[in-house]
């Protein structure tokens, strides 16, 4: 890994919860914090600790040439549809090896909160 480009991975103290539309999708106590570069931190919950029937696989992957190949989940339920609001890594490279099966989620297209 390039020292220009650091990542950190830890396990965040605080209970995470997503909600989307109201409606918890994701509670975590095991949650990651990813630190990367000059991003903003990023939480990343494990699949586990997520309601999956709202989540709905789309066909978007992109690269990261730092943590892989990501792929992406829509939340549905009823009428309402959020595309590619959360991501996954299932085959990280290794210095990401740790969000292997944990979701992140697009903040513009949920509500994150800690404690």
């Amino acid at each position: 890994m390039p020292s220009d480009h650091p990542i950190s991975i830890s396990r965040s103290p605080d209970r995470v919860r997503v909600l989307w539309r109201g409606r918890l999708v994701a509670q975590s106590d095991s949650a990651l914090e990813l630190r990367e570069h000059t991003y903003p931190p990023v939480l990343y919950i494990p699949r586990g600790d997520a309601d999956m029937k709202h989540f709905v696989r789309s066909a978007l992957e992109t690269t990261c040439l730092y943590k892989g190949v990501a792929n992406y989940f829509s939340l549905a339920a009823d009428d309402a549809t959020d595309k590619d609001a959360a991501w996954t890594y299932e085959s990280p490279l290794p210095i990401a090896a740790e969000i292997k099966d944990h979701l992140a989620f697009y903040p513009n297209k949920v509500q994150i909160t800690r404690g």
